[in-house]
């Protein structure tokens, strides 16, 4: 376990909500790092948050959702997922809302990237979107979600994140329960923190002994 890094970012970035990608961990190894401090744990796959949600619900950990989900998977998971961070298609927002007993907060995912074969709404179509899942009871979203270019690449990258933190300052006049940006993963997530990340969604980098600062 990476524990110094873990360290550095609770004393340094003290705001900013560690979410562990589960999907490097069995049920028997989550204590660890919870006894460091991260509450908070994401699937990427419907199948993979099911097989650890007994384990999920005996640590009472934040069970986070990171990827996309197909509306007719959505009742398998609908009540028990606390945080959504991919939601980019109205009527995947209505097919919780009709299954929830709860408010659901969500980050809609944006695709800062530009590239095809990721997920998120186009930067420009976020207006329409805020405004056709405005009524719906259960649905609350909390702020905005990018993946970056998977790139070494700066200048690209503090590009695609400004992007995001742009987005969310302009639409937060309007829309201020905006607060969040899901930004940063275990390549970028410096870059994020400058741009004004407020949940990092890291993993293999989380499980590495190294120093760090």
């Amino acid at each position: 376990m990476n524990k110094t890094l873990i360290e550095y970012l609770k004393a340094k970035y003290p705001d900013v909500t560690i979410v562990m990608a589960s999907k490097y961990l069995e049920a028997d190894a989550f204590q660890p790092f919870i006894d460091a401090g991260i509450r908070d744990f994401g699937e990427s796959r419907v199948e993979a948050f099911l097989e650890k949600l007994e384990t999920f619900r005996h640590l009472g950990i934040t069970k986070h959702f990171l990827g996309p989900v197909q509306s007719k998977k959505i009742k398998k998971i609908a009540d028990d997922v606390d945080v959504l961070h991919s939601l980019d298609r109205v009527k995947i927002a209505r097919e919780f809302d009709k299954r929830r007993t709860r408010p659901l907060p969500c980050f809609i995912q944006i695709n800062i990237s530009g590239e095809p074969q990721k997920h998120g709404l186009k930067p420009e179509a976020l207006p329409d979107f805020l405004e056709n899942i405005r009524d719906l009871k259960f649905i609350e979203p909390i702020g905005l979600m990018g993946m970056a270019a998977l790139t070494e690449d700066e200048t690209v990258l503090n590009r695609q994140f400004a992007l995001l933190n742009s987005l969310r300052e302009k639409h937060r006049k309007d829309h201020p329960m905006l607060n969040n940006l899901s930004m940063g993963m275990s390549n970028d997530y410096e870059i994020a923190l400058k741009h004004g990340a407020s949940h990092l969604r890291l993993g293999r980098i989380l499980l590495k002994e190294e120093s760090h600062g």
